[in-house]
């Protein structure tokens, strides 16, 4: 890994010492420079849980990936800089609770008193700053808040815009490694009952929301507003996918 190419990539410029605001600066840098995107699965080509495979995806080639991909490398990063990063095993809430490794999520210690931290750049529509690893405190960001909880086995890390909490997933904190993960990334890949096998999805952090495309519609939030334009062609998906997500496909 070149941290210089990587930083650059993330469009980070700033200070490179292990705090709790340079970990909030890098999550950050990380979600609106780097999609979560599936269309590898779609191109048939399959994913290798592998850091100098991610490193090249993403860095190099100027991709996005799957949660494995984004947050396996941005823990190999963050290690690179000092922080202390633990891989942990989630269940994603999409209507019902999947198995265990569907999605990868990292715990980050911190020296001194700044704690541990839930970092995440491989979730989507998910938070756009580290969470304090502290159960019950509601943690407001942007238009919406932020709670993580806990029962005697499981975190539960729930959002809520107006009134209502909804579980975003659950976590434990046993730590992982990233092999462990292989079985459900293929199940991601292959399985018809996956949504990353159902529709071609690219989903990216903005300053003021979020821009998502699914298949050939282009879902903009912003400010809390939710606009939707249905694209009419595979030549517009092509030229939306670089405008808003500087991807370009090879052929």
């Amino acid at each position: 890994m070149n941290v210089t190419t990587y930083l650059r990539r993330i469009n980070y410029s700033g200070a490179l010492i292990p705090t709790s605001s340079v970990l909030r600066d890098l999550q950050v840098a990380h979600l609106l420079s780097v999609p979560l995107e599936n269309f590898d699965i779609w191109r048939g080509d399959s994913i290798a849980l592998d850091e100098d495979v991610f490193y090249a995806k993403i860095v190099e080639r100027g991709r996005g990936g799957l949660c494995y991909e984004l947050n396996g490398l941005f823990a190999a990063l963050l290690r690179k800089l000092g922080f202390k990063v633990t891989l942990l095993s989630g269940r994603v809430c999409d209507g019902m609770i999947l198995a265990e490794f569907d999605h990868l999520t990292l715990r980050v210690d911190i020296p001194g008193d700044a704690g541990s931290w839930l970092a995440d750049v491989g979730f989507g529509d998910g938070f756009l700053e580290p969470l304090k690893l502290t159960e019950g405190i509601e943690q407001p960001q942007m238009d919406a808040t932020y709670r993580l909880s806990r029962d005697a086995h499981r975190w539960f890390n729930a959002r809520r815009y107006e009134v209502d909490w909804n579980l975003l997933y659950d976590f434990t904190l046993q730590p992982r490694q990233l092999a462990e993960f292989a079985e459900m990334c293929k199940y991601h890949q292959t399985s018809p009952d996956s949504a990353f096998t159902k529709h071609r999805l690219c989903s990216m952090a903005t300053s003021t929301g979020l821009i998502t495309l699914v298949d050939m519609r282009l879902i903009c939030r912003k400010n809390g507003v939710r606009e939707e334009r249905l694209l009419e062609t595979e030549e517009e998906f092509k030229r939306t996918l670089q405008k808003y997500f500087n991807i370009v496909l090879a052929p």
